[in-house]
């Protein structure tokens, strides 16, 4: 019989709750506003089910740790704010080229540089998928409640396991503290994915894919396996290469494995979106602002519907796609200056008009400012 758990929880726990769910065997990680608890969480929980903790000397020792430990087969996790994030960029890089599966959550905080550490912003969604340079493959995922950092962490680790990318988790400071009632499932229930070894150890090919997106089995070290890991670009075997063709290969291959499934790792919630005129997308903490602000405008006549992304990158093209076609106006509340937006008037084009409600003063919406935008020439 399935036996669920109730319990009153704020996002940071419930993120690593979830982590834990999914089989986390190391975190690597150094304290930072508003992400600590995860930490203090892991170093309490993470030695009860013989997992490893480790606070490093900074954020680029803790994602160093983490990219190790993955190596070595296990699953592995830190968690950060905006400073830290970017001190963590060119590791990201070097996970992302040697395909090694790692979990970030970005608990973001008003910034630039040290900011205002205790207030709200969501100013590292770029920065999620460009911070680090050159072109490379990344997944990040956006909870909008206590419950879904739970279950986004959960699937986090799967699709980094699934895809051999470093997944981040891009939450903000007022989901990463609010508490709710959350409902967690049986353990029994959940089924974390597994890493799948090579069968043989003779004539392994650490980099061995199908070229249009293949995903090559990950040998853990240790074990027997023979193979070089470098951040330098290189062929089948993991040996660095300058040769152009092998280079290019290896790149497209990377990009491909995870737009070829964009479609997949595509998750929003909606709500009223079928006949609405004026449509607000949002994602993390503004994006419970904006459903409130848009149930009231239901309840007065005006036909506005919600969509809330779950998964930020890849972009989800076809689904703000789809309610383009059909919209009069879109409105996209966020807390910085605009960097949802510039995808949403990407996709949007020339079909509706695209109002932007940027806030950058660490203060959470107040849904009468996302009302009275819906309002406005409806």
């Amino acid at each position: 019989m399935s036996k669920t758990t109730a319990k009153l929880m704020q996002g940071n726990e419930a993120c690593t709750i979830g982590a834990l769910a999914a089989g986390l065997e190391f975190y690597g990680g150094y304290p930072i506003t508003p992400s600590t608890e995860i930490a203090e969480i892991c170093a309490e929980e993470l030695p009860k089910v013989g997992g490893k903790f480790i606070q490093m000397e900074d954020e680029i020792g803790s994602i160093a740790a983490c990219i190790g430990a993955s190596l070595a087969g296990k699953k592995a996790m830190t968690a950060t704010s905006g400073p830290g994030f970017s001190l963590m960029q060119e590791c990201i890089g070097y996970a992302a080229l040697t395909e090694v599966p790692i979990v970030i959550i970005n608990v973001q905080r008003m910034g630039p540089s040290t900011g205002m550490p205790t207030s709200l912003g969501q100013g590292d969604l770029m920065q999620a998928r460009w911070g680090t340079h050159g072109d490379h493959p990344v997944i990040a995922l956006a909870p909008g409640n206590v419950k879904e950092c739970f279950e986004l962490t959960l699937r986090a680790f799967d699709l980094a396991e699934t895809y051999r990318v470093p997944v981040i988790v891009l939450s903000d400071e007022v989901i990463g503290h609010m508490r709710e009632k959350v409902v967690l499932p049986d353990p029994s229930e959940i089924h974390p994915l597994r890493r799948a070894a090579p069968a043989t150890r003779a004539g392994y090919k650490p980099y061995a894919a199908d070229p249009d997106g293949g995903v090559p089995l990950m040998a853990p070290f240790g074990e027997g396996y023979r193979w070089h890991v470098t951040g330098l670009f290189h062929d089948e075997s993991g040996k660095p290469t300058n040769k152009g063709e092998i280079a290019d290969t290896l790149l497209r291959r990377l990009a491909r494995k995870v737009d070829k499934n964009a479609d997949i790792l595509a998750d929003c919630f909606s709500e009223s979106l079928d006949d609405c005129d004026v449509a607000v997308i949002s994602f993390g903490s503004s994006a419970m602002s904006a459903l409130s602000a848009v149930r009231r405008a239901r309840a007065e006549g005006v036909k506005a519907g919600m969509l809330r992304l779950r998964t930020v990158w890849p972009f989800p093209e076809a689904i703000v796609d789809k309610v383009a076609s059909r919209v009069k106006r879109v409105i996209v509340p966020e807390m910085n200056l605009g960097q949802l937006a510039l995808e949403v008037e990407r996709v949007v084009g020339c079909r509706a008009p695209v109002t932007r409600i940027g806030k950058v003063n660490g203060e959470l919406f107040h849904p009468d400012e996302i009302y009275a935008s819906i309002m406005e020439n409806k």
